[in-house]
């Protein structure tokens, strides 16, 4: 992955990047960051150096300076074309010049110039941006410093002068030729509860009698090799609250920076309802491509993306709505539709649908996400049914504003929820096409379960939009608030939501307060939060709050780098250059003007290396070892083997003399319990040749008839080293995919064996006789739920709703009798509450 002129490698040159440092300020849920990059010319010849550097899509980098032998020089924030030509200039007069822009494609993605590069030279760059920290479900405010970069993929017509195609060299962690440290202080003055990473950190230290502030650092050591990633739980955490910055009238005559700045956090208190008759279409847009196959995190026994996403998609399947229309689409530098247009939810179509979901693979090549979305906006709408549309991606892609800008078009149709899967993925993608598709998104990484956030996704589609939201002020007189963020049109339970203002006029003496007034409306009724604050405002030499409104502007004006109207570019630039907050159409420029006479030598082009996640293949699963079997068949040799649809893994062990090879090797952790991939083989003295593909099966599934297809050669059980990490997720997915459409479970050895008790025991127990097995079935596995997988019921609690339902429906008079019964025979202590008696 290295550019055949001049890209610095491991093996053949030094590297001119030192160090990255980086010191973060969390201040309630905001956060200022400060990464400083160090760099040493030990070459004898100058040097030209680019580093890319992602960060989140929500910064809001605001300074940028070089340190040159202890002289300081700050970049000035100019139009981008503007400043690409004076640093062209100042290279090509051989002067030092420092440059730094958003890439042409992607909001969280930065590249750092260094031009002229003096031999024995020491440079440190200085980025400081600030960040909203996002509201996660638990209550923690979680922090993100991304340092992985995937390689994006190009799709035609994508610019060929972007960061991106920079292809860095890549090197192992353990030559990465620059060490990385983080040190951050946390305060909030309702004190913090706790503090939690995915980074080994030094003991944390605690401030104050309440825990008002701590301080971290990242333990020595650690390397760039993944997104550092901060949760931070505060004792209070929803309460609504106004905070005022004061502006900054001498330097900023004019613009949003002059006046004072609010910035108001709402947690509306929106009631949950019941879901009305529109059931709606639900649209999956899933990522097949080849970076799939990678693990979610480095972690050990991290769940391969594109197992996660399947797992995923059973369960948005079988939670969906009785009677709604659904289809599925994978997508990858092709794509493929489950059916030609969308199907009504039927006991056949979900049975097709979860037959192909159990096929998907990463197979399909690069990201190419535009083409499908634009064949989903082109088909009609379905009256009755709104449209949502739920995209799976682990965003690797170059064309970010173009699919951005393609939702926008649609949203007034539509909402979008998004899903980013493992390190790397793009913010700017993710958080994007929600933000302008009324949705919400979602980031898994490290041990997050997809499931649990994709469930959480759908409740907010089933739920009710709210509407006519608007924000009211009630201010002194002399005093108005021109609000600056975009307008808000969707609100979900639990969600946060900031407004950013301007605060115009006279301010009042200090003893006086102002108000301001969330309004919205649900299923007809009018629903208001109220929040009283001070309108004394608080000097903040970083003016966080000005800096956050501006890019909560450019956000909803900016729509990248040529996508953005004429008309509208000119408003963009000038909130940019006044706030000093960078954009797509501005970049930060600085020239050593001190330098007395021009760098002499050839120049010569470096790239820093980066580590990265390994490409798909090296991350694929495989077999350490094969336990074969002789036997004789019926079948010719040339023949082909007639195949089984695959199927979800099971413990049970019918084959007995599988078991005896079985057992060994997962007490070695060689395999996972009860799976195996069973193949046929013909061969005599040569090694065999791929006669039969193998399938995946569930042991019990394998019978001797099985090993009798050849009838001279050798079975083979192809035994995978990735093992589910507990042993109760595969029972529930088991579960799950064994439900009806309706909300039902038939009684059968399916079910029988996730329960463990034999099916002529279960019929045995049916406590009325001649009634409906599905009935006894369906709150026998309702009951499992609840005593085997609560700490899963995030992810099952919608299709366990729909369960209930279809008991009402359908037992009837004995239902009160089946669920004492159950419970007595399984011998749990579910409360018969959870089924409304």
């Amino acid at each position: 992955m290295v550019r055949p002129s001049g890209l610095l490698t491991r093996q053949e040159e030094p590297v001119p990047l030192k160090s990255i440092c980086v010191t973060l300020s969390i201040r309630e849920f905001v956060a200022g960051v400060a990464a400083t990059l160090n760099y040493e010319n030990e070459e004898k010849f100058p040097l030209e150096t680019f580093f890319v550097f992602p960060m989140d899509e929500d910064s809001a980098v605001y300074s940028f300076e070089a340190m040159v032998d202890g002289k300081t020089i700050k970049a000035e924030l100019k139009d981008k074309k503007k400043a690409h030509i004076i640093y062209e200039s100042a290279i090509s007069h051989r002067h030092q010049a420092f440059l730094l822009e958003e890439d042409k494609c992607s909001r969280d993605v930065f590249c750092c110039n260094v031009g002229n590069l003096q031999p024995g030279s020491k440079v440190a760059l200085t980025l400081k941006y600030v960040q909203e920290l996002p509201l996660e479900a638990d209550g923690a405010l979680r922090y993100v410093l991304p340092a992985v970069l995937n390689p994006r993929y190009r799709c035609s017509g994508s610019p060929e002068d972007s960061c991106l195609d920079l292809k860095t060299p890549i090197v192992p962690l353990d030559d990465l030729p620059y060490s990385f440290s983080m040190t951050a202080t946390v305060s909030s003055q309702h004190g913090i509860e706790t503090i939690q990473s995915n980074c080994p950190l030094s003991p944390i230290e605690y401030l104050g009698d309440k825990k008002t502030s701590a301080q971290i650092s990242l333990a020595d050591g650690h390397k760039f090799d993944r997104d550092v990633e901060l949760l931070i739980y505060y004792r209070e955490v929803h309460t609504p609250s106004v905070a005022v910055e004061l502006g900054n009238p001498k330097n900023n005559p004019d613009g949003l920076m002059k006046d004072p700045s609010a910035m108001v956090c709402f947690y509306p208190n929106i009631p949950e309802v019941e879901p009305s008759a529109i059931c709606g279409e639900f649209v999956f847009l899933m990522d097949c491509s080849g970076s799939m196959q990678c693990p979610i995190s480095k972690q050990d026994k991290s769940q391969l993306r594109i197992e996660a996403a399947k797992e995923t998609l059973i369960l948005l399947l079988k939670s969906l709505p009785v009677n709604c229309y659904f289809n599925i689409y994978a997508f990858g530098s092709s794509f493929e539709a489950f059916f030609p247009n969308s199907v009504k939810y039927t006991q056949d179509t979900m049975e097709e649908a979860l037959r192909r979901v159990k096929l998907m693979r990463a197979d399909l090549g690069g990201t190419e996400i535009l083409t499908p979305l634009q064949v989903i906006y082109r088909e009609p709408s379905i009256p009755g049914h709104p449209l949502q549309l739920f995209v799976f991606t682990d965003g690797e892609v170059t064309d970010t504003f173009s699919i951005i800008k393609e939702v926008r078009n649609h949203r007034l149709r539509h909402r979008c929820f998004s899903f980013g899967i493992g390190e790397g993925a793009s913010t700017s993608l993710i958080k994007g096409i929600a933000r302008v598709g009324g949705g919400t998104s979602e980031f898994i990484t490290g041990k997050d379960r997809m499931q649990a956030k994709a469930l959480r996704a759908l409740k907010h589609a089933l739920q009710p939009a709210v509407e006519d939201v608007s924000v009211n002020w009630d201010l002194p007189r002399g005093l108005s608030a021109k609000t600056l963020s975009p307008e808000q049109t969707v609100l979900y339970k639990g969600q946060r939501l900031i407004v950013y203002a301007q605060l115009t006029g006279t301010m009042p003496p200090e003893e006086e307060t102002g108000e301001v007034c969330l309004n919205y409306t649900l299923q007809g009724k009018s629903c208001e939060n109220k929040v009283t604050f001070s309108l004394q405002p608080k000097l903040d030499d970083n003016f966080t709050i000005h800096r956050l409104a501006a890019k909560a502007f450019l956000q909803s004006m900016d729509i990248g780098f040529g996508e953005t109207p004429a008309k509208t570019k000119k408003d963009v630039l000038k909130v940019s250059i006044d706030c000093g907050v960078i954009s797509s159409h501005t970049a930060f420029i600085a020239i050593n003007k001190d330098v007395n006479k021009p760098v002499q030598g050839p120049l010569v082009c470096r790239d820093i290396p980066r580590p990265v996640l390994l490409g798909a293949a090296a991350q694929m699963p495989q077999c350490k070892r094969v336990a074969r079997l002789k036997a004789s068949s019926s079948y010719p040799p040339s023949a082909s083997r007639p195949t089984r649809t695959n199927q979800y893994l099971s413990m049970s062990c019918q084959l007995n003399v599988y078991k005896s090879l079985h057992k060994p090797m997962v007490n070695e952790g060689l395999c996972s319990p009860g799976s195996a991939r069973i193949f046929g083989c013909r061969y005599g003295s040569q090694p065999p040749p791929n006669i039969f593909q193998a399938r995946e099966l569930p042991v019990q599934d394998i019978m001797p008839e099985d090993l009798k297809d050849l009838e001279s050669g050798s079975w083979g059980f192809d035994l995978p080293t990735r093992a589910p990490p507990v042993f109760g997720e595969t029972y529930l997915v088991q579960l799950i995919s064994l439900q009806n459409a309706d909300g039902s479970w038939d009684l059968d050895e399916d079910l029988a064996r996730i329960l463990g008790i034999s099916l002529k025991d279960l019929w045995s127990a049916l406590p009325v006789k001649d009634a409906d097995s599905s009935s006894w079935a369906t709150v026998l596995a309702v009951v499992w739920l609840h005593a085997k997988a609560k700490h899963q019921k995030c992810e099952w609690e919608l299709l366990e709703k729909k369960a209930r339902t279809w008991i009402n429906s359908n037992a009837g008079s004995i239902k009160k009798k089946l669920v004492k019964a159950a419970i007595a025979f399984t011998k749990s202590s579910v409360d018969p509450a959870v089924f409304g008696i």
